[in-house]
């Protein structure tokens, strides 16, 4: 029987896993761990920028904001690239819908890096929401590579509530 990582980590800590917990962390079978932990650690920028624009005085808030805006939309880019990537290993995907998805983040995450900050953030954060959501429906019910879906879900909640973080406590209103 083949053991998932999350159940070799608590075997190993030998500590049973609490049920409400258990039922947690099953969203989390069949990623692959490098994957996981390199999109998990993709999240730090997001949310250390976050509690420094909070905690910061100018300059140094006004950098971190230039910062979190400037690596919310390389990442935003990245997602659009996705698409492209899936197109060219896959025929069926080579159509105007999935590439001009495939370019639209990265444009909409271009013209958010020469916008006030409040609303460059805003921008970005309805565009991971719709990057989610897009996401969400091509690769949540793609079979072997289901788990891409749920760790896009994963990862997009993390990305969008330090977005929601950051305008709510970081003072632009």
């Amino acid at each position: 029987m083949k053991k998932n990582y999350k159940h070799i980590f608590f075997d190993k800590i030998n500590c049973k896993i609490p049920k409400v917990i258990k039922s947690k962390l099953d969203v989390l079978d069949n990623i692959p761990l490098s994957a996981l932990c390199l999109g998990t650690a993709g999240l730090i920028p997001f949310w250390g920028l976050a509690i420094l624009i909070i905690i910061s005085d100018p300059p140094m808030k006004n950098f971190a904001i230039q910062a979190k805006i400037t690596y919310g939309a390389l990442i935003l880019s990245f997602l659009g690239g996705i698409h492209w990537g899936v197109a060219a290993i896959n025929p069926k995907n080579v159509n105007w819908l999935s590439l001009s998805w495939g370019v639209t983040p990265t444009l909409v995450a271009w013209v958010a890096l020469f916008l006030q900050p409040s609303t460059g953030l805003i921008i970005l954060l309805i565009s991971f929401s719709a990057a989610a959501i897009i996401d969400y429906r091509v690769f949540d019910s793609n079979g072997d590579n289901a788990w891409f879906g749920k760790l896009r879900t994963i990862l997009s909640i993390g990305a969008i509530t330090a977005l929601l973080f950051t305008l709510s406590l970081g003072s632009f209103f």
